[in-house]
């Protein structure tokens, strides 16, 4: 899954190089253009969709493969010692999250309570730890994975846990750009892994998004985070009611 995602982001990168549109796509497809976005938010493609829509970006399969090859030597994690040193300074988890998201060093000065000093003290340390490279005029050229992700239990994600959880769920979620649905059901563990594998591509879909955005002014944009969760959890209240 993971190697079929970096390809089709891969492609599309390539497509979006070359100005080419999901629209240029269903036409030499003859699909849909909503067929054609299915496909790349399911990644199902034939092999021969596959290589009619590379030679579209200019490619054959081979450049394909090797550009994507290229891109998976980025970081796709950090040790659990440089998750640590970022989560035990609140200004660098800031400045980290921000560049990660996209920020440059002008907005991030701007939209926090944060120096020029201070910023590229923060900014030299992630250099350091070659999440980014710092470059003249403190531009910022960011050199992680398309799928780079926090550790699974890791510093950042305690960290998130123990801190923004509450802050996060203080909403009655009932705004326009707000949403919260939970459902309970009982699943067999088939269709607990099958669920857990849809929300893998919905993660992935919004980090898409997250890159389609990437080149828009940040005054066009807003902060957003979405939680996606499943587990085999009951209630306690309820759980005081269950036979032994």
């Amino acid at each position: 899954m993971a190697q079929t995602a970096a390809l089709v982001q891969t492609l599309k990168k390539q497509l979006k190089a070359q100005g080419k549109t999901y629209l240029d796509v269903a036409q030499a497809l003859d699909l849909s253009e909503a067929s054609v976005k299915r496909l790349f938010s399911e990644h199902n493609f034939t092999l021969q969709r596959l290589e009619m829509i590379a030679e579209l970006a200019g490619l054959e399969l081979t450049g394909l493969f090797r550009l994507m090859a290229q891109e998976q030597q980025r970081l796709t994690q950090l040790t659990r010692e440089q998750e640590q040193e970022i989560a035990s300074d609140l200004e660098l988890l800031l400045v980290t999250v921000s560049v990660i998201n996209g920020f440059s060093f002008c907005d991030i000065i701007s939209h926090y309570d944060i120096t020029e000093h201070e910023c590229i003290q923060k900014l030299a340390k992630l250099d350091r730890l070659r999440i980014i490279e710092l470059l003249p005029s403190n531009r910022i050229k960011l050199l992680i994975d398309p799928n780079f992700t926090w550790l699974a239990n890791g510093p950042i994600q305690q960290f998130f846990q123990q801190k923004v959880e509450q802050d996060f769920f203080q909403s009655r979620f009932d705004k326009k750009h707000e949403k919260l649905i939970v459902l309970n059901g009982v699943l067999t563990p088939e269709a607990n892994l099958a669920m857990q594998k849809k929300m893998e591509r919905v993660a992935e879909e919004f980090n898409s998004l997250l890159r389609d955005d990437s080149p828009l002014p940040i005054d066009q944009k807003h902060g957003n985070t979405m939680v996606l969760a499943i587990r085999q959890w009951q209630y306690s209240l309820f759980k005081n009611y269950r036979k032994s």
